[in-house]
């Protein structure tokens, strides 16, 4: 179920993520030509979880980011977060946002089925894009994505030393 995404959008994404998405609600953040950049997702597909609630799906921005990744960066800003205690406890505030965030953009029928099948505690515990250790960081592909949509303290730290924000993305 797509809510407002129109055809020509959902081809855009169907080419920059290899398929057909499957639970999108919208477009969460595109750039000023329209490319789609982060796509707001259902919490729950076809009776399965889905924690993540943004999704990065610019082709341009995912590889940059595989780039970092593949540099060691994840394991870097993981060890600076157990002697910063600025920055983790910014990092712990963005997984409580997350969390409220994740429940307040929920669609109706899909908090109530959560509830019956018995996954809110699992909504509870994870975090950003499902992280249930909220010191770590996984994935920077979530965190940027997150980053994007409402503000994060590793997509700001990943501005800052890659200037991911003064790029462009064409797809």
């Amino acid at each position: 179920m797509c809510v407002s995404v129109s055809e020509q959008q959902l081809a855009v994404i169907t080419d920059q993520i290899g398929r057909e998405p499957k639970g999108l609600v919208k477009i969460a953040v595109a750039t000023p030509q329209g490319v789609p950049l982060v796509l707001q997702m259902r919490s729950l597909v076809d009776d399965v979880p889905f924690p993540t609630l943004y999704w990065l799906s610019s082709k341009d921005l995912c590889k940059a980011i595989g780039q970092i990744e593949g540099q060691g960066w994840v394991k870097e800003v993981e060890a600076r977060l157990q002697t910063d205690t600025e920055l983790r406890e910014a990092y712990l505030e963005n997984q409580k946002a997350y969390v409220a965030r994740r429940w307040e953009l929920m669609l109706p029928e899909d908090k109530q089925r959560i509830e019956t099948l018995g996954f809110s505690e699992l909504y509870e515990r994870n975090g950003i894009g499902g992280i249930s250790k909220w010191d770590q960081v996984r994935c920077l592909h979530m965190q940027y994505a997150h980053h994007l949509a409402e503000g994060n303290v590793i997509g700001a730290l990943m501005d800052q030393e890659f200037e991911l924000n003064k790029r462009h993305y064409s797809q």
